[in-house]
């Protein structure tokens, strides 16, 4: 790197530490971390039933103090139309006496809450942060996702609150968001020339349209002018009228669920009307440059339907088995559980001790050998998968494991189980974490990154290829081979879906959400691609570009969609990104109607040779991170609490 780049680079560090420090409102350092909040496990979406539960009875006082409320929290404004007013009816009363501890710091969160009357006190680690009156909300972030609080709140006197706990508050949401999108596909169906393609085509157009409003009197479209956008009604009129004879002529008056401004994009020609909003108007639009994307999903210029989105692959063309040519030695035939052999530390402070290669709240992954051959396995808790209602996940990581043939995913071995664990016996990764190589060195030079991120896009797109959505992209999840080559790890979250099919978990790593999950409005393979131009930027800079002092800032960053690019930055790389992490999903770089090919032809990747990359026949600049020495010493050394865990026999893992 030339001195120019350098100093712009420590000049970025220098000012992103400073403002990270005016941010801090806990005591979490900023800059570089050695660990990241812990990924959010899916939980199982409730019935619609659990809308029929009771609710309290709601003054009018009650229920616009509740309204406002919703309306000036970060998450819960974002919300879709009539989603709030539907909150606000389901929160329930709860009363508290003076002293009573209403949130214990440490515990799990399960409820948010808003002041109705009365006072509070918010404390953390014993020091006294601020009162909470009447109209504040607490506890937000328990209605996303499971996590423990935070700070102590106790009732200073009597107090009644309005509560609304997660399965509530994601029942509501979910069913909103699948309310408004039915509403808003039957309103595409109706568009002349729509009305041929199929739910899943007009998904992809639906994904890329945006929400705006306009004031009574605002001219959307103006006659004579360019077309930009396409639109339909979904609140208010629309007055469309025509200048003749030097007269403004109406010719009608559109309504909810109407549309205009399509010719002008199927026919790039002038607007041929004005249209103007009568009273407040709220429309879903799609702009011309993302329309065009699109526009290959029209009839007229698609005549099979069925090929849609397909990009070429090499896949089909490899040899069946994990690594392609490049079969590692396979294992014993019918291997047994008893003939694996825990790896022990040779050396240093835990010496003689089991070599744990990662944890988690599942379980952890140890190195085992048999004769002479070195797997990963992962122990995963069946006491742990129950509590969590995990059967699911971690049974289609099992199916999206054994059915996987790619050399950019960790290759799979077989299954054990007994009556404390499930096993997964998996392809060791000698060169360790990128995670931790990240950590090592601050962030990644142009062509390694380049290397990383184009290894990953092959993992993804043989995914994507066999109907599967990742949905945990981020460093620790990237392993290192031997030769230096990136593999995919940990399907826990992974997940089958079809074609224009929507899944409504709320799952990953907290500043890798895409927004649509935030909003629980559902989402599918886009999640992906953000993900990849988080990552993209994270080893570029060190760091995830919608990073803020705390999990609500990060989030509302995410939903804003706004950061910067560091001066460094080159130019392609910012393109690629910003294709990547746009808002809307149907507007990123992989999910149009380029696919896969789109970002491998991006010119951020315009010196890697793809076809020698898939035959890992490209000399991996990733080689000079993964240190010499025991099989165990490109990992972090981790402290494991060795008890048992507990027999169950529920039977879930029968298949197992």
């Amino acid at each position: 790197m030339d001195e120019r780049l350098r100093e712009l680079r420590l000049q970025e560090e220098r000012t992103f530490l400073q403002s990270m420090v005016r941010e801090e409102a806990t005591e979490q350092p900023p800059g570089r971390r050695d660990s990241r909040a812990p990924a959010i496990v899916p939980e199982p979406l409730p019935s619609d039933v659990t809308l029929c539960a009771s609710k309290s009875p709601k003054s009018p006082r009650d229920l616009r103090l509740i309204a406002e409320a919703v309306g000036r929290s970060q998450f819960l404004r974002r919300l879709g139309e009539g989603c709030p007013e539907a909150l606000a009816q389901s929160f329930s009363a709860v009363q508290h006496g003076p002293g009573d501890t209403v949130l214990a710091e440490g515990d799990e969160g399960t409820a948010m809450y808003i002041v109705a009357e009365g006072q509070l006190s918010v404390s953390q680690r014993g020091l006294q942060l601020r009162t909470l009156q009447p109209g504040d909300v607490f506890g937000e972030l328990a209605i996303l996702y499971h996590c423990k609080r935070t700070a102590t709140v106790r009732a200073l006197g009597p107090v009644r609150l309005w509560a609304i706990d997660r399965q509530q508050y994601r029942t509501i949401a979910t069913s909103n968001a699948k309310r408004r999108r039915a509403e808003l596909l039957g309103s595409l169906q109706t568009v002349p020339w729509l009305r041929d393609l199929s739910d899943s085509h007009l998904c992809k157009l639906l994904d890329a349209m945006e929400e705006c409003t306009f004031t009574p009197g605002h001219v959307i479209i103006r006659e004579g002018d360019e077309g930009e956008n396409f639109y339909i009604i979904l609140k208010g009129e629309v007055r469309v009228s025509q200048r003749v004879n030097g007269q403004e002529k109406l010719l009608r008056v559109l309504g909810a669920g109407e549309h205009f401004g399509e010719l002008s994009l199927l026919q790039s020609r002038p607007r041929t009307a004005s249209c103007q909003a009568q009273g407040h108007v709220t429309c879903v639009t799609v702009a011309k440059e993302d329309f065009l994307e699109i526009s290959p999903f029209c009839p007229q210029q698609l005549p099979d339907p069925v090929s849609l989105g397909a990009t070429e692959s090499p896949w089909p063309r490899l040899p069946r088995g994990p690594w392609g040519a490049l079969s590692p030695p396979q294992p014993p035939a019918r291997l047994q559980l008893e003939e694996l052999v825990a790896v022990r530390y040779a050396e240093g402070p835990r010496q003689g001790q089991r070599v744990v290669l990662g944890t988690g709240g599942f379980g952890r992954v140890e190195l085992m050998q048999c004769r002479d051959q070195l797997f990963a396995m992962k122990r995963i808790r069946k006491d742990w998968v129950v509590r969590t209602r995990q059967q699911e996940h971690v049974c289609a990581e099992r199916r999206v494991l054994a059915g996987s043939r790619s050399p950019f995913l960790v290759g799979f071995f077989g299954t054990f189980r007994d009556r404390q664990y499930v096993y997964l016996l998996l392809e060791f990764c000698q060169g360790g974490e990128l995670w931790t190589k990240l950590r090592e060195v601050r962030c990644f030079e142009e062509p390694l990154a380049v290397f990383c991120c184009a290894c990953v896009v092959e993992g993804l797109e043989y995914l994507h290829s066999h109907g599967i959505v990742y949905r945990d992209l981020k460093p620790e999840n990237l392993m290192l081979d031997q030769r230096g080559y990136i593999k995919l790890v940990d399907f826990g979250f992974a997940k089958e879906l079809g074609p224009g099919e929507k899944t409504y978990s709320f799952c990953g790593t907290p500043e890798y959400l895409a927004p649509e999950m935030l909003r629980h409005e559902g989402h599918d393979f886009a999640v992906d691609f953000w993900m990849l131009g988080i990552l993209t930027f994270e080893l570029l800079v060190g760091r995830p570009p919608f990073r803020g002092a705390d999990p609500q800032q990060t989030y509302s960053r995410i939903l804003d969609g706004i950061f910067s690019f560091p001066a460094f930055l080159g130019e392609a790389a910012c393109s690629l990104i910003a294709k990547l992490c746009r808002r809307r999903p149907g507007q990123r770089l992989g999910n149009t109607d380029s696919g896969f090919r789109g970002i491998k032809q991006h010119r951020w990747f315009g010196a890697l040779k793809w076809r020698k990359l898939v035959l890992r026949q490209l000399e991996a600049p990733t080689l000079r991170l993964i240190r010499e020495g025991p099989p165990y010493v490109n990992f972090k050394r981790f402290s494991v609490d060795w008890t048992p865990a507990e027999d169950e026999f529920s039977g879930w893992d029968e298949d197992f």
